[in-house]
């Protein structure tokens, strides 16, 4: 900024302080705009419109480095309707935020006494605004001038602006607003070693199991192969080379399973891609950031979807596969955009500034028809070129062999419950973290953290897998790509009931609006959690 020039206050949402996605525009309250008009205008982002940004000029005439002495800027006319709207406001404990230079404020609208008898509005906005050399460095208010609210009065709001030096570099404003005493508590360092351990035991599970079970498994059968036929037709043979002529055999449902490993390679992409990205990029620093940039790598990623999937489907002699490419294009764009499209319609109905807007949902939609079908395709085709023949080391035979009868615990459905156990021991304290920064108002920016969760978490599943996988072969169950898929995917089922636990324990949210939209994403996530487990 030059001196004098002139710094725009943009108002942004008011809302109950406990359901943080529950926000309103800021002038749906009866505040009254300052006087002065005239303002370049504002021009939102894809991933704002997504949140429900929605800045408005508060109308205070504001210059750099020019101090203002306390001032009115406004009244309000207060008539019944008016008073009730703040006191309902009041009651619910609404705040609301502002912006200065992209340096978020908080406010409290007003305060009741102790009874609950009177009411109170802050009136008097006291902003002190931290420069360094010609940047806006820090921001600070302090509402003032408690006034009661008494019908058919009127109301004066007034604003002081006070300048001071600050020794704050511009690359650091934001480090105020980071909560290091929550996210690098000792338990989340414990947490991660407690995980390693467990990958360590893991590791060493299933190279046990490879290296020991397998070796006695080969010198027996090793051993059969010395002995003449009349031998081997007598003798006792099982465990998993009986199976040998069907585990190769195409799983059922080809299509969804092949739409779904694609889908799951690329969101496992996708979050690696975001996470480093995330590393490297301080993405919290601005609005929206972090869901523009996600949109963004999903969009671009969509060719790892079409080629795994696409591959895969080829692979199980799958005929339609152009039916494959659409599902498999279109399976999380329409989980995601189905739920939003729902609470869409509360939003509406609240009139909150989350409605997303009628051009954002065209926006999106295009993305998806003109940007994720397309790169699906090349995907879908390159892998069906490259990778679509199967190169099986035994032949399937023509006869599905019959399954033979095995203890509960070796049913798949039992293997897929007690799968998802593990992988969600390993990340269930991040989830912690990961939550309350979404649905509270915390600033998540330990990224390194949530690289090394991930990591972790893909050892975790890997082993878990194939842990179950050998135990259901050895049960000479050959019907073995659902139930991995699934002993992974299950962890889904976890995370969701960890979700209604941290709903009613750990937040104080109210209302039909932000339990839907809770309840909505928090299934949006896990269903895409479990699918890149799966």
């Amino acid at each position: 900024y030059q001196d004098k020039e002139e710094v725009v206050l943009w108002m942004n949402t008011v809302g109950p302080y406990h359901n943080r996605q529950e926000t309103y525009k800021y002038f749906s309250l009866p505040f009254c705009v300052g006087s002065k008009k005239s303002i370049s205008h504002y021009h939102e982002t894809l991933g704002e419109a997504l949140q429900g940004v929605e800045l408005e000029f508060s109308g205070l005439d504001i210059k750099f480095k020019d101090d203002v002495m306390q001032a009115t800027y406004c009244e309000i006319d207060l008539d019944k309707g008016r008073r009730d709207a703040f006191v309902y406001a009041i009651k619910n404990h609404y705040w609301y935020q502002m912006y200065i230079d992209d340096l978020p404020i908080w406010g409290i609208v007003g305060e009741a006494d102790e009874n609950g008898e009177d009411y109170y509005l802050w009136t008097y906005k006291k902003l002190e605004i931290g420069y360094n050399g010609n940047r806006i460095v820090d921001v600070n208010l302090t509402s003032e001038g408690k006034v009661k609210l008494v019908p058919n009065t009127k109301i004066q709001m007034s604003y002081s602006v006070k300048w001071k030096k600050s020794d704050v570099k511009f690359e650091d404003r934001f480090d105020k607003y980071l909560d290091p005493s929550f996210f690098q508590h000792r338990i989340h360092w414990f947490s991660i070693f407690n995980s390693f351990m467990m990958v360590i035991f893991l590791v060493g599970l299933v190279s046990m199991i490879l290296m020991r079970t397998l070796r006695k498994d080969y010198a027996r059968y090793s051993k059969e192969e010395e002995m003449d036929d009349m031998d081997r037709d007598l003798g006792d043979e099982y465990g998993w080379k009986q199976v040998h002529g069907d585990v190769f055999r195409p799983s059922s449902h080809p299509l969804i399973f092949s739409s779904l490993i694609g889908s799951g390679c690329q969101i496992f992409a996708v979050s690696l891609i975001v996470i480093v990205v995330a590393m490297i990029e301080d993405l919290y620093t601005e609005r929206g950031s972090m869901l523009s940039t996600a949109i963004f790598v999903y969009a671009a990623t969509s060719p790892v979807n079409g080629y795994f999937g696409g591959s895969l489907y080829a692979r199980q002699g799958g005929r339609r596969w152009i039916k494959q490419m659409f599902i498999g294009a279109f399976l999380i764009p329409a989980m995601v955009c189905g739920t939003a499209f729902f609470i869409n319609f509360i939003a509406i109905y609240y009139h909150a500034s989350r409605a997303i807007p009628f051009g954002t949902m065209v926006a999106v939609c295009c993305i998806c028809f003109f940007v994720i079908l397309p790169l699906n395709l090349v995907g879908t085709i390159l892998g069906r070129n490259l990778s679509g023949q199967p190169n099986f080391p035994c032949r399937v035979n023509a006869v599905p062999r019959p399954i033979p009868e095995k203890k509960w615990f070796m049913e798949p459905a039992v293997i897929v419950c007690l799968g998802g156990i593990l992988p969600f021991g390993s990340i269930f304290i991040e989830m912690y973290f990961i939550f309350t920064s979404f649905w509270a108002y915390k600033i998540y920016y330990v990224y390194g953290f949530m690289m090394l969760v991930l990591v972790i978490l893909c050892i975790v599943t890997v082993c878990v897998t194939i842990v179950c996988t050998y135990f259901l072969l050895n049960a000479e169950d050959y019907r073995w790509q659902w139930t991995s898929f699934l002993s992974a995917a299950s962890t889904a089922i976890y995370v969701y009931m960890y979700s209604f636990y941290y709903y009613f324990f750990k937040t104080k949210m109210y209302g039909l609006f932000q339990t839907s939209f809770y309840f909505g994403y928090m299934a949006v996530f896990s269903t895409a959690l479990g699918i890149m487990c799966g």
